[in-house]
C-alpha cells in the first residue's frame, strides 16, 4: 500500500497535536511515510513541533518528521496539505469579536462582521498556501479547513478555480456525532444524511439509517426539547458558551420544524439574544486563550521537558478523523459520501449556480461529485441568498480593494441592523486590521 507524505499548514495551531495523534491512530487505513509542519510563526510552531517529534518517535519512529518556516522545504515532496491557518492568531480573533459587540452587534469569529474581518485576513493566507503547493508539489491536494470556510471557499473559486483544493468544515460532523448519540447509534456513519446550505449556515433535509428508516421524528423530538445537548457530546465543543449554542438549536428548529438546523443559525436568527448573552469584555477568544491554548502549550512543554509523553493529557482529535476519510477517498478512490463546500452548479436547482454551497458529495480520486439536492424551500433560499451575497461582496472587496463593497457586505449581513452601524464597525475594523487587509479605497 502506498505511504503518503503529509504537510500540516498551521503547524503552530493548538489543533495540530490532536490531528497528528489522530493520523497515527489511523495508520492502518492511511499509511504515512512523512509528516511535516509549516507555519510563519517559528517560535510558536517550535513549541508544538518539539512535542510532536517526541510523540512520533515513541509511537511511529518509522515516520520522517520535520517542521519549517521555509515554504520550499515544507511543500516539497507532499501528497496532501492539511491547512488550518489563523491569520492574526487569537489576539485578532478577540478584536473580531469585541469590535462588533461594542456596536451592539454579534461578535463571532465566522458570522457577521467578525467573520468578514477574519475572511479578509484569511484570503491572502490560503491563496499563498495554494501557490506554494502548486509550485513545489503540483500533484498534491489541499484539504482546507481554515475558517471562515465560506469566504475562503468563494475566494478559491474566484482566484484559483483550477486548484486541487477541497474546502471542508467539521461543524456538521460535531452535530452528527450528537445526533448519533440521541439515536443510540454506534457512529454518525450509521446515518445517511441529506444536508444543504452554505458553510455554518445549513439544514439537514433528511436523516435515515442504513435500512432507509426515517430518523428525523426522533431527532426532532429531542432537539425541540433540548437542542443538541446530550450527556456525552463531542470532545471539541466543551466550553460553557458551546453548551448554550447547542441548547439554542431548539429555538432555531421552531422556525422550520421540517428540517434540522446547523447551530450557527442562532447568530443570524437571534442576534439580539446573542448580543444580550455575550460578555463584551470576555469573549470566546478569551475562553480559548485561557483554556485550550494554555492547556495544549502547557502539555507540549511538559512532553519536551520530560522528553516523554508519559502522563501527557493531549488527546486524539476524534473529530478530525473526517480529514483521514477525505484523504483516503482521494488516495484510494473510496467514493465515500462526505459534506464538502463546492460550487453549486445546479445541485440546488433554485439557487445561484456559482454559490459555494455545503452539500453531500461522492469523493474519489478525481475529487468531489456533488449530489443533487433538488429545490429548497423559500425560507432557506431567501436566507442563503442574503448570506451568499455577503460572502461574494467580501471576496470582491478583497480583490478590488473596495471600501464600498465591504461596507455593502457588512450592511447585508443579517446580524447588522443598519448601514450606519455597518459603517461604524467597518471603520473600526479597518483600523484594527491595518497589518492584514489590503488597502481599501
Amino acid at each position: 500500500m502506498k505511504q503518503f507524505s503529509i504537510l500540516i499548514a498551521g503547524g503552530g495551531s493548538t489543533f495540530t497535536p490532536g490531528i497528528i495523534l489522530m493520523l497515527l491512530d489511523n495508520l492502518d487505513k492511511f499509511p504515512i511515510r512523512q509528516i511535516k509542519m509549516f507555519d510563519n510563526d517559528a517560535e510558536r510552531q517550535a513549541k508544538i513541533g518539539e512535542a510532536c517529534a517526541i510523540l512520533l518517535k515513541e509511537k511511529a519512529p518509522q515516520i520522517k518528521f520535520s517542521y519549517s518556516t521555509n515554504p520550499e522545504e515544507a511543500f516539497t515532496d507532499i501528497d496532501f496539505v492539511m491547512a488550518h491557518i489563523r491569520v492574526g492568531k487569537y489576539p485578532m480573533r478577540e478584536l473580531d469579536e469585541k469590535i462588533p459587540l461594542r456596536h451592539g452587534v454579534v461578535g463571532q469569529e465566522t458570522c457577521g462582521p467578525g467573520g468578514i474581518a477574519y475572511g479578509m485576513r484569511s484570503i491572502g493566507g490560503v491563496i499563498g498556501l495554494i501557490d506554494y503547493m502548486e509550485k513545489y508539489s503540483p500533484n498534491a491536494w489541499m484539504l482546507n479547513y481554515s475558517n471562515p470556510a465560506a469566504i475562503v471557499a468563494e475566494a478559491t473559486r474566484r482566484l484559483r478555480p483550477n486548484s486541487k483544493v477541497l474546502n471542508i468544515c467539521d461543524m456538521p460532523i460535531g452535530i452528527e456525532v450528537r445526533m448519533a448519540e440521541i439515536l443510540g447509534l454506534e457512529s454518525r456513519k450509521d446515518m445517511d444524511i441529506m444536508y444543504y446550505g452554505l458553510n455554518h449556515f445549513g439544514w439537514w433535509k433528511s436523516v435515515r439509517d442504513k435500512q432507509g428508516n426515517d430518523l428525523m421524528p426522533k431527532l426532532r423530538e429531542h432537539v425541540s426539547q433540548y437542542g443538541y445537548v446530550v450527556p456525552k457530546g463531542d470532545n471539541q465543543h466543551t466550553e460553557a458558551s458551546w453548551n448554550d449554542t447547542f441548547a439554542k438549536a431548539k429555538d432555531v428548529l421552531a422556525l422550520d420544524p421540517t428540517t434540522l438546523p446547523n447551530t450557527y443559525l442562532k447568530y443570524y436568527l437571534f442576534p439580539d439574544y446573542v448580543v444580550e448573552h455575550s460578555n463584551k469584555e470576555y469573549t470566546r477568544a478569551n475562553e480559548v486563550m485561557d483554556g485550550r491554548e494554555k492547556f495544549v502549550f502547557g502539555e507540549c512543554e511538559k512532553v519536551v521537558k520530560n522528553q516523554s509523553s508519559e502522563g501527557c493529557a493531549l488527546h486524539i482529535d476524534e473529530h478530525a478523523s473526517y480529514i483521514v476519510d477525505l484523504a483516503r477517498a482521494i488516495a484510494f478512490n473510496t467514493k465515500e459520501k462526505m459534506l464538502l463546500i463546492v460550487e453549486n452548479n445546479g445541485a440546488i436547482v433554485n439557487f445561484d449556480l456559482t454559490a459555494m454551497v455545503e452539500i453531500p458529495c461522492i469523493v474519489g480520486s478525481n475529487g468531489p461529485e456533488p449530489l443533487v439536492v433538488g429545490r429548497i424551500p423559500q425560507f432557506q433560499k431567501g436566507m442563503m441568498e442574503q448570506q451568499v451575497t455577503v460572502e461574494k461582496l467580501t471576496v470582491e472587496a478583497w480583490i478590488e480593494g473596495s471600501y464600498q463593497k465591504l461596507w455593502q457586505a457588512i450592511t447585508m449581513s443579517k446580524t447588522v441592523p443598519s448601514a450606519k452601524v455597518a459603517k461604524d464597525i467597518l471603520d473600526d475594523l479597518i483600523e484594527a486590521n491595518k497589518e492584514y487587509w489590503p488597502v481599501l479605497k
